[in-house]
């Protein structure tokens, strides 16, 4: 389990330029991200409640997603569909609410739930937002747009960086779109 891209935007961009390396700021997020904060900082979750606790503080992809994006023609890569970290080898929307994902030496986040994609998505790129949900064998709506989490405790992150995953204590909350 590594990251493979790091990504931030001081602008409320749809897209996140790569860095060499970003800083997690224990209760706020991701040091010259936009979206830095302890309160809610996505545009449209300001206009319904300005006070509301930032959920989404980072936002983590799995990589594999972009290989299934890709052969359904899709190219996109680390940080364009506004994710900050990117990983590779586990399973983020198999995790329950409350994991723990310690990312390099020092840095903790802790998942909160799911992204819940939007219509930006196909002005990125037309016919994404499809691309990237999908229905379960009971139909069930499947978010493929990875995790949100909130900053446990801070530090650098960098691409090949390791991942180490601690679940929550006791019965696992499935996530929920947040």
């Amino acid at each position: 389990m590594i990251v493979t891209a790091v990504s931030l935007s001081r602008r409320h961009t749809f897209s996140k330029p790569n860095a060499l390396a970003i800083r997690l700021v224990a209760g706020l997020g991701v040091e010259g991200d936009a979206h830095l904060g302890e309160t809610v900082k996505h545009r449209s979750r300001v206009r319904k409640d300005p006070t509301a606790r930032n959920l989404r503080q980072v936002h983590l992809i799995h990589a594999e997603l972009f290989a299934e994006l890709a052969a359904a023609g899709f190219a996109v890569g680390g940080g364009d569909i506004g994710e900050n970290v990117t990983t590779r080898g586990i399973d983020l929307l198999g995790l329950p609410t409350g994991a723990r994902l310690r990312l390099g030496a020092d840095a903790v986040v802790e998942i909160t739930g799911l992204r819940n994609p939007c219509g930006q998505l196909d002005t990125y790129r037309s016919g994404l937002m499809a691309a990237v949900l999908g229905r379960d064998a009971d139909g069930g709506l499947i978010r493929k747009c990875g995790v949100m989490a909130i900053v446990i405790a801070g530090g650098e992150v960098r691409p090949g960086d390791a991942i180490a995953v601690e679940l929550p204590a006791g019965v696992a909350r499935p996530l929920e779109p947040v």
